[in-house]
């Protein structure tokens, strides 16, 4: 099914339609029958001979909008939920319009451009003037994408053609341009939530447009009515969080004589931090619309919002988790999943993908595509040779790339090893030759007596592909012969590296999983003994393990805070339906070896230092976007991983910049910021409770006390003074012994049973 779009059907001669307030939504097919009718090419000849008049019976349609409450083409009846996220620039100079025509084309072709995939349409208008159709890029507003737009092809902005409410009129289907393959396409849920979170995270509405004005009026002193400020959906879902949090009722709102502290228990945990002023008095508006006026409330809110709205505070759990489930709003209608639902889905894979993951994609069934497309690097990566590429603070860092593939048990994790297989089919060839000399050396070493001359180790034994159950000595003997390769390993569990993890109290797995990330890093061992090993070694050692959820969870948690996460990339595969039909593999055979090949043979041909400019310029962008997350959601675990995770995201553009023969191009740009986002939302979702907990146990003794008479307000309730207790970590049990000593000490008064006020 195609995505809508609002047409004004005024048919030829059917003037009961005959109005400009009128439209109404259709679907691509729709579309097309309509633009097929001979009538409107008839009309369109009669415009373009001269008969202005015939304009007016053309149909129109409304790019903005798929539809308008009662099919009414007005400003007032807009439906936010219901925008297309599509522009229309009206080139009106004849003169440009050639120019505007091949301008467009040539950014079309144009695998490096932004507009590409945004560019949905090309059409003449009724009086061979043109048309161009636009996917507004996320987070733009129309305004903005048709300014960036014409100034990109050399037009002249028509500030005239921005007006959401606004139409163009169409012509037939013979005059169409240009028509991608996504015009009218249907955005994914995702997509809807993505690009609606974008602007809720830039103060619009989900249109892109302002929300109305919540000002309260001046005239006729300060006791004047207050005009409704406008409710949003995200105001109304955090001000009913934060009242689930504080247990409190909807209907104590309208309790006389409780609704006084119950605003003010709302306040305090959090809405502050989560909303505007105008935004929680719009929710206070609509859930006590009797009472929000009232002086005493109107005095607690501002009063709260002077002393306690602090954007750069950090937020508490609770406060992270009901914004971020707040700017992934549907509709209003559609309510958001409440803490106890099950978590929410990965991000979406992109629909156009690099070649080279496509190839190796191509025989995997739908639900394992995510995991394989994560999984395939580790081994790709360990056909570089001595190749660096320079990241964005000036460190040269090689393809040090290693995944865990963590799901339910039955999920299929077996999936990523025919991939893996194919690709490290040339490494095994040549492991085998030198395992065969290694074999034949050990024999006749063997056969000899302890008194015979006894021939050294054969020179060149590199063999990259090791066992996971090798002990730390035979790691750094074969990391010493490898002279430079990387070594690699796949482990159908993670607990097999635990044979690395050496004598005494252990953990040297995970110092291997941390310096095998580090540029430039040393490990080795000292021995006494002559047939013992003794080397020093730069780790280079790739690897893929396997693990259900929860024993990955319990494998890592003596070591959240240092370091193996965030240099791991994290995949996982959705649980199916129970029931659901077994997923079905193609078949890899010699066509699929022989496409692989020509990529495999660019790696392993790859040398020295490679720059990679539209990765380098990516690695800055996504690092900013992660530096930006990071302090609206104030989630200092975020941060951290993102650190790390935009480095591993970066390196897999690289690898496949060198696969594609040192070509760029979109699809690759894509997938690494899909990549990331998805590395970055299984970190999360697997460890960053339990990471924020192990810091907190960490820090809890570091910071000196704080005066917790300064964190209430001037008043203030015994839920107040437990609620400020609990944000620093303290339990309720006593805080009524600390009142009674306020009060003793001459701090605070009493005004009621539960209420005080601070002696100044």
């Amino acid at each position: 099914m195609s995505a809508e779009i609002a047409i004004n059907t005024k048919h030829y001669g059917d003037r009961s339609k005959n109005s400009r307030g009128y439209a109404e939504p259709m679907n691509r097919e729709q579309v097309d029958s309509l633009l097929s009718e001979k009538w409107i090419r008839d009309m369109v000849a009669d415009i373009r001979g001269g008969n202005n008049k015939a304009k007016d019976w053309l149909p129109f349609a409304c790019p903005h909008y798929a539809r308008f409450r009662n099919n009414h083409r007005a400003q007032a009846d807009i439906i936010p939920e219901a925008f297309t996220y599509i522009t229309c620039v009206d080139v009106d100079d004849k003169s440009k319009v050639e120019e505007a025509i091949s301008k467009t084309k040539s950014l079309i072709a144009d695998d490096m451009s932004d507009w590409q995939e945004l560019i949905l349409r090309m059409d003449y208008s009724a009086r061979k003037k043109l048309h161009i159709w636009l996917r507004l890029p996320v987070g733009k507003t129309i305004a903005e994408t048709q300014s960036e737009f014409c100034k990109e092809i050399g037009i002249p902005y028509d500030e005239s053609c921005i007006t959401p409410e606004r139409f163009i009129y169409l012509t037939g289907i013979d005059e169409e341009i240009y028509r991608s393959e996504h015009w009218l396409e249907p955005l994914s849920e995702q997509e809807l939530e993505e690009r609606r979170e974008a602007f809720l995270m830039r103060g619009l509405d989900v249109d892109g447009r302002v929300f109305p004005s919540t000002e309260i009026p001046q005239r006729g002193g300060e006791d004047a009515p207050k005009s409704q400020p406008h409710c949003t959906e995200k105001a109304r879902y955090i001000f009913k969080a934060c009242m689930r949090e504080c247990e409190l009722e909807p209907e104590v709102l309208v309790v006389e004589g409780a609704r006084h502290e119950a605003v003010k228990s709302i306040l305090s945990v959090g809405a502050t931090q989560l909303l505007t002023k105008e935004e929680f008095l719009g929710a206070l508006s609509e859930m006590m619309p009797q009472n929000w006026q009232d002086k005493n409330i109107q005095t607690l809110v501002d009063d709260f919002y002077s002393k306690y709205h602090d954007p750069s505070q950090k937020m508490t759990q609770f406060q992270r988790r009901v914004l971020a489930r707040s700017l992934k709003l549907n509709k209003p209608e559609e309510p958001v999943a409440e803490d106890n639902d099950e978590p929410e889905t990965p991000p979406e894979m992109p629909k156009k993908l690099p070649k080279l993951i496509q190839l190796l994609l191509s025989r995997t069934p739908d639900i394992y595509k995510p995991a394989v497309a994560h999984a395939v690097f580790p081994a790709l990566a360990a056909h570089l040779y001595k190749v660096k590429f320079r990241y964005i603070d000036n460190v040269l860092h090689e393809a040090t790339l290693m995944n865990v593939l963590m799901a339910g048990t039955g999920a299929g994790k077996d999936c990523i090893s025919q991939p893996i297989n194919y690709i490290m089919a040339d490494i095994r060839k040549r492991d085998a030759e030198n395992l065969e000399r290694e074999r034949q050396w050990k024999q006749e070493v063997s056969s000899k007596g302890a008194n015979k001359d006894k021939r050294q180790r054969p020179e060149g034994l590199i063999i990259q592909e090791v066992d996971p159950d090798m002990t730390n000595p035979a790691f750094v003997l074969r990391m010493s012969e490898a002279d430079g390769h990387f070594l690699y390993t796949k482990m159908n569990e993670i607990d097999q590296f635990d044979a690395l993890r050496g004598s005494g109290k252990g953990g040297q797995q995970f110092q291997i999983m941390c310096l095998a990330f580090d540029p430039g890093n040393r490990y080795g061992q000292t021995r006494v003994g002559a047939q013992s090993v003794t080397e020093k070694v730069c780790i280079r050692f790739n690897w893929n393990a396997s693990t259900t959820i929860a024993k990955g969870q319990r494998y890592f948690r003596n070591v959240l805070t240092d370091g193996p996460i965030s240099r791991i990339n994290f995949c996982t595969i959705p649980e199916r339906e129970i029931g659901a039909e077994m997923p079905v593999y193609g078949t890899y055979d010699a066509a699929f070896e022989e496409e692989l090949r020509p990529y495999i043979e660019r790696l392993t041909k790859a040398v020295g230092e490679i720059e990679c400019p539209q990765a380098f310029r990516l690695a800055r962008e996504t690092m900013e976007e992660n530096a930006e997350f990071a302090r609206l959601s104030q989630s200092r675990v975020f941060e951290n991983l993102s650190f790390r995770g935009n480095v591993i995201a970066w390196l897999k553009g690289c690898l496949l910049y060198v696969a594609n023969g040192y070509k760029w191009d979109k699809t690759i740009e894509d997938f690494v910021r899909w990549s990331l986002q998805y590395d970055m939302w299984c970190k999360m979702q697997f460890f960053a409770e339990a990471i924020e907990s192990a810091e907190y146990v960490e820090q809890k003794t570091k910071p000196g006390p704080r005066n917790l008479l300064e964190l209430l307000p001037d008043e203030f309730t015994l839920q107040d003074a437990v609620n400020v207790r609990r944000q620093q970590g303290m339990d309720a049990q006593g805080c009524k012994h600390m009142i009674t000593m306020w009060k003793a000490r001459g701090y605070v008064s009493q005004i009621t049973d539960h209420s005080y006020k601070k002696v100044k």
